[in-house]
């Protein structure tokens, strides 16, 4: 039975795939690639093998079985692009029964405060500020979480995402999106292993328009007047492995590697063809007395064409630090988002509270 439904997932996988590859652009939901929680984004996103908190429901659900604590919640902010756009997240997670858990994060990305300077001239031609409104651009992720330990291969912890996708563009459009992710960890001896599908069977974002507030902006300048129309995010799939040492007395450090892998065509990744792209990452954890962190990761390995026509290797490194201070970890990220931006790094803060009753007297 397990040989026949794998069989059928992986035939569903690629022939969602095959069908979706004509039809999907490159780049779609990239916002939901970022990552989350400041330990994760400090390790360059080598996650998948080692999530064992609430941000698990995000990097691999199955992760949310190893909780130590029944209750956890988190929140995230971060500001990019010189505080132009805020990325924001806030998860719990509870369980369900003795061997499964449930679990809940919510995503927001957005630019806010965007001019609409279509009526800036009045009727006789004259600047009128007071015309200008503003609006927002924004992305939101809706993250269900069920998590599950199945007694198969001395306890292997599986896990799956329903995913509500919202798009927002001020008044202008708007799209609904739905979609799953499917993950697995397993720890064999000192080895941690984890395997993460998202998207797995494409997220579909129907997009609509609202036509009649940009047609004549559009005709005057000669654009298309954008339609209705669906957007579709193919399948990416992640495998982990990590390990943790001890150094010396107090002293341990977690290793840790992932491998996104993409269907979506040749990207500008380490290992790239036209029908897969590998974008290796790599994450460490030095530890004292599991209480202060010191962490620190390497990935987005790009090729670069100079001016010159010249090409060389670019790699982004990140760094950070976390403390736990009793049932509340307070973590910090330094991340690169990229060379074409003025302010090439962003600060992370995000806090984590763990706790085992919830007391809802009055």
């Amino acid at each position: 039975m397990r040989i026949l439904l794998l069989t059928v997932f992986t035939l569903l996988l690629f022939a969602g795939q095959v069908w979706s590859q004509a039809v999907a652009p490159k780049y779609s939901n990239e916002f939901l690639a970022i990552g989350v929680g400041a330990r994760g984004l400090a390790m360059s996103g080598s996650q998948v093998a080692i999530a064992n908190d609430v941000t698990a429901g995000y990097w691999n659900p199955a992760g949310l079985m190893e909780l130590p604590s029944r209750y956890q919640a988190s929140f995230m902010h971060a500001a990019y692009f010189a505080g132009l756009a805020n990325y924001d997240y806030l998860a719990f997670t509870a369980p369900a029964d003795s061997v499964s858990r449930l679990g809940v994060s919510i995503i927001r990305f957005g630019v806010d405060n965007i001019p609409d300077t279509r009526f800036l001239f009045d009727a006789n031609g004259a600047v009128n500020y007071n015309n200008v409104q503003f609006f927002s651009a924004a992305d939101y992720a809706f993250l269900l979480s069920y998590a599950r330990r199945l007694p198969i291969f001395n306890g292997l912890d599986v896990g799956g995402n329903v995913k509500i996708i919202h798009r927002t563009v001020g008044d202008f459009a708007n799209a609904w999106g739905f979609g799953f992710d499917l993950g697995a960890k397993k720890q064999i001896g000192a080895w941690m292993l984890g395997l993460t599908f998202r998207d797995v069977t494409s997220t579909f974002n129907a997009w609509s328009h609202n036509p009649d507030l940009v047609s004549d902006t559009y005709n005057l300048t000669g654009n298309d007047i954008p339609q209705n129309s669906i957007e579709i995010t193919l399948p990416r799939m992640v495998l982990g492995a990590a390990r943790q040492f001890q150094l010396v007395n107090k002293v341990g450090l977690l290793a840790s590697a992932d491998l996104e892998v993409t269907f979506d065509g040749k990207r500008n990744t380490l290992i790239k063809s036209g029908f897969a792209s590998i974008d290796p990452r790599l994450g460490l954890e030095f530890d004292y007395n599991r209480s202060f962190y010191l962490r620190a990761g390497l990935g987005q390995i790009q090729q670069i064409k100079d001016f010159d026509a010249s090409t060389y290797m670019n790699m982004q490194a990140t760094f950070g630090l976390g403390f736990q201070l009793g049932k509340v970890d307070i973590d910090y990220a330094l991340t690169d988002i990229g060379d074409q931006s003025e302010s090439l790094y962003s600060h992370v803060f995000s806090i984590k509270v763990s706790f085992d009753e919830i007391n809802l007297e009055e």
